[in-house]
């Protein structure tokens, strides 16, 4: 019996809705709207990068335009709608899915001592109570605010000491929760003050854990492998992911199709059924031109994306200077349903501009000038969101392809 065929174009189209990419980036996107867009992502990703606004910023704007920082903080910090904890890294996750972290956090509350020990030493063991009583105590508290008599070293992950090391070890493990940031630096209490409610209720069991995080990344991603599945979340393993496809699978809640990928070849993946003639559905996308966070969803799984858009993206923030293609922090650029370059942009907030270093257009992609006139619109649009009030351009900005 042959299997269903989803196109490319229609892979990427149903890729793109479900991260709210295909429609245009417009509507309400605070409270209640902005919660509910969150939560169809599933999470978003947190970093510090700040080259022209942190990522889970630029996701969120990527999507909904109106959107603006000062939206996301009373679902953290007020209402608790929201908390910050781990997926395959730093994220806000809609605080209804925290029992399901539980599991995470017992088995990280073993595995993260073995490995902070091998990093740290295990000078940290005997400051987790300490610091627990500390807060119990005395309330919130940063990093700053506790191994006051400890030595410091110049930063970095390898220079934490082991009052900082033991804090970081109880949010990682669920005893403490992020109440909230100043300048971007967190501030701990204990998870039952932060989140009461939420707090007291059970972990699933293994089986629902593994059913929750498989059903609900498949209806994030739209079609996925089983080893695609569990990354999406990181909260089970791949065999886990595995046993369950086979299991959905038998009992009909899934069904084997043939994704078309950017190259024309076949890769065998699951999705609900119907899955093929709901695309048949979907709008055109938007053509707007969109700047992407390097750490948007759509693009986190760097080789889903290379084989559904057929887009080579990697940051190269870690990699020295002088070994870069692009640059330290280059943005994806979209346009529709497909990757058309990336662009090497920074706020110059002193300046009063958004500078634009370099862009490279994919090959086969020409700067028209309509696409031009484009880029530049929503240039403009985001020097507003981050706060400049203009854009300003380098000699020779427009760059030829890349042949990497």
């Amino acid at each position: 019996m042959s299997r269903p065929v989803l196109s490319n174009t229609g892979a990427r189209r149903l890729f793109l809705d479900r991260h709210a990419l295909l429609e245009p980036p417009t509507g309400p996107a605070k409270g209640e709207d902005l919660l509910a867009l969150i939560r169809r992502l599933g999470f978003v990703q947190v970093d510090s990068i700040n080259t022209v606004e942190r990522a889970h910023h630029m996701i969120l704007w990527s999507r909904r335009q109106s959107y603006r920082p000062k939206h996301l903080t009373p679902h953290l910090e007020r209402d608790r709608t929201l908390f910050e904890h781990w997926t395959h890294d730093a994220a806000v996750i809609p605080t209804e899915y925290f029992p399901y972290w539980k599991r995470r956090f017992a088995r990280d509350a073993e595995r993260l001592k073995a490995r902070w020990s091998d990093w740290q030493g295990s000078a940290f063991h005997d400051k987790v109570e300490d610091v627990l009583a500390h807060v119990r105590a005395g309330g919130a508290v940063g990093t700053g605010d506790v191994g006051t008599d400890e030595a410091r070293g110049k930063g970095g992950w390898w220079e934490w000491h082991p009052s900082k090391t033991a804090l970081e070890y109880l949010w990682r493990t669920g005893r403490l929760s992020v109440c909230h940031r100043r300048n971007f630096a967190k501030f701990y209490d204990l998870t039952e003050r932060v989140l009461p409610d939420t707090h007291a209720l059970p972990a699933p069991s293994e089986e629902g854990l593994t059913a929750w995080a498989c059903g609900t990344a498949l209806d994030r991603l739209g079609f996925a492998t089983s080893g695609e599945l569990a990354a999406f979340w990181a909260l089970i393993r791949p065999e886990d992911a595995k046993a369950w496809c086979a299991a959905a699978l038998a009992g009909g809640e899934i069904e084997e199709i043939d994704l078309t990928l950017s190259d024309g070849s076949p890769r065998r993946v699951f999705a609900r059924p119907g899955t093929v003639a709901e695309t048949d559905a979907l709008p055109a996308p938007s053509g707007r031109v969109r700047i992407l966070s390097p750490f948007d969803p759509a693009l986190r799984d760097r080789n889903r994306a290379e084989r559904l858009f057929g887009f080579y993206y990697r940051i190269e923030v870690f990699v020295p200077e002088p070994q870069r293609t692009y640059g330290y922090y280059v943005f994806p650029v979209m346009e529709g349903d497909r990757m058309i370059g990336r662009i090497d942009m920074k706020a110059r907030r002193a300046e009063g501009a958004l500078h634009v270093a370099a862009y490279w257009p994919e090959a086969g992609v020409a700067l028209s000038k309509g696409r031009e006139e484009r880029l530049l619109a929503e240039l403009e649009r985001l020097s507003t969101f981050a706060g400049c009030g203009a854009v300003t351009f380098a000699d020779g900005w427009r760059r030829q392809p890349m042949i990497v």
